[in-house]
């Protein structure tokens, strides 16, 4: 038996949070086109028989514009610290640049074991693949490097042996019925986020944050769901809520739905729109919304 953990590491919106989903075979990250989507280490557990791999999805490497951005870097520093093993998630669609190669030799200067899961190459020229590698190995980078392709399943298994055979030996560290170590309120708030993320593109930037209320399970099995959606600005409200909230209502709708597919049940559903000027760098808010330091 091998069991370890892997963190997974990269530059925000290079695919980690999808790479980790694929993986594990159930959604235990929110996924959107924007950074800064994944705010807190979310690990995703796969099991097999011989081997069991703990995933530890990281906040995308983000320049710190906020407390609560650079609270999401330190997050990122002390899972990379703490695994036996780091996947760098590379964006193969976007090149290599001198400060890719500088940010991999940061986490490689650790000593932690290291191999590079080169994505995204189903929407890139096949013949870029050989010439990136190359500029990583002339440059220093001498780990293994994995193209893969998350949305096409592009060498996913292949991907999963080689990670299982570089986990060292032991029995589980966790139970082998157990996904992910967020809770299901944790993964409904994240759900709600993740659709106002993709709904509102850049309308509304990522002053966003959502806070449950109540989430209980009724007796007829109906869960009951009521929570806020804090930004930061009056007209961010205005766009959230919509043209006789009409917008709020659909956004809501799409959440409601991705949440009874996760939890298996019915959802009684209820959002508010609050504004918390400036949240992002109030201690006390980041506090009470789950940010903690």
């Amino acid at each position: 038996m091998r069991s370890g953990f892997i963190g997974v590491i990269g530059k925000a919106n290079a695919g980690k949070s999808t790479l980790v989903n694929v993986l594990v075979g159930e959604k235990v990250a929110i996924v959107s086109p924007k950074p800064q989507t994944t705010r807190d280490a979310i690990m995703g557990i796969l099991t097999k028989p011989d081997y069991q791999l703990v995933f530890v999805d990281t906040p995308g490497i983000y320049k710190a514009g906020s407390r609560l951005a650079a609270q999401m870097v330190k997050t990122t520093e002390t899972a990379a610290k703490d695994v036996d093993f780091i996947l760098y998630v590379h964006d193969g669609h976007g090149g290599v640049s001198d400060g890719d190669i500088a940010l991999i030799k940061k986490y490689m200067s650790d000593g932690t074991p290291m191999a590079i899961a080169y994505t995204k190459i189903d929407i890139m020229p096949k013949e870029n693949i050989p010439a990136d590698v190359k500029k990583f190995y002339e440059n220093g980078i001498d780990c293994d490097i994995l193209p893969v392709s998350a949305r096409k399943f592009t060498n996913i298994g292949k991907l999963e042996e080689y990670l299982a055979a570089k986990m060292p030996e032991g029995d589980k560290v966790i139970a082998e019925d157990i996904v992910s170590d967020k809770s299901e309120k944790f993964m409904v708030s994240e759900i709600m986020r993740e659709k106002i993320l993709l709904k509102f593109g850049q309308e509304v930037p990522h002053g966003i944050a959502v806070v449950i209320n109540t989430f209980e399970k009724q007796e007829n099995g109906v869960y009951e769901v009521n929570l806020d959606i804090i930004c930061e600005k009056p007209n961010h409200k205005a766009i959230l809520i919509g043209k006789q909230g009409s917008a709020i209502k659909e956004v809501s709708s799409f959440a409601r739905k991705d949440m009874e597919k996760f939890l298996g049940a019915k959802v009684f559903l209820t959002t508010y729109v609050k504004v918390k000027e400036d949240w992002r760098n109030r201690p006390n808010l980041l506090k009470d919304f789950g940010y903690d330091d």
